[in-house]
C-alpha cells in the first residue's frame, strides 16, 4: 500500500460522525490535492476492508456523486441517520457540514 493510500484511509477514518469531506479535500489532506479520482478508486476498492465510513464522502459541489439508485439511496439515509440534511435533490450543505480537520477537533477515543 502506498503513502498516499494509507493516508487517505486515516483522513477517511476520521471524519466523525455527522461530517462530510469531499474527495478533493480528502486528496488534499493527505499529501496530493490534485488526486480526487484517486480519493474514488481507494474509496470504491478498500471501504469494505478497512470499514471505511464511504457514505461521509462526497463531491466537491456538495453533492451525493453515486449515479446508481441504491447506492445513492443509502448514502442519503445513513447520512441523514447521522444528523446531515441532505436535499431532495441529494445536496449537502459544505458550508454546515463539511469537516475540516484544523478547524473542528473532535476526540476519537
Amino acid at each position: 500500500m502506498t503513502p498516499f493510500t494509507q493516508q487517505v484511509i486515516a483522513v477517511i477514518k476520521g471524519i466523525p460522525p455527522g461530517f462530510v469531506m469531499t474527495y478533493g479535500q480528502i486528496a488534499a489532506e493527505a499529501g496530493s490535492p490534485r488526486a480526487a479520482r484517486q480519493v474514488v478508486r481507494i474509496l470504491h476498492a478498500m471501504s469494505e476492508k478497512h470499514g471505511l465510513p464511504w457514505h461521509r464522502v462526497i463531491n466537491g459541489k456538495g453533492e451525493i456523486a453515486i449515479g446508481q439508485d441504491e447506492g445513492r439511496f443509502m448514502q442519503r439515509v445513513l447520512l441523514e441517520e447521522e444528523g446531515v440534511y441532505v436535499s431532495p435533490a441529494g445536496v449537502i450543505d459544505l458550508e454546515e457540514y463539511r469537516f475540516v480537520p484544523d478547524e473542528r477537533p473532535v476526540d476519537f477515543t
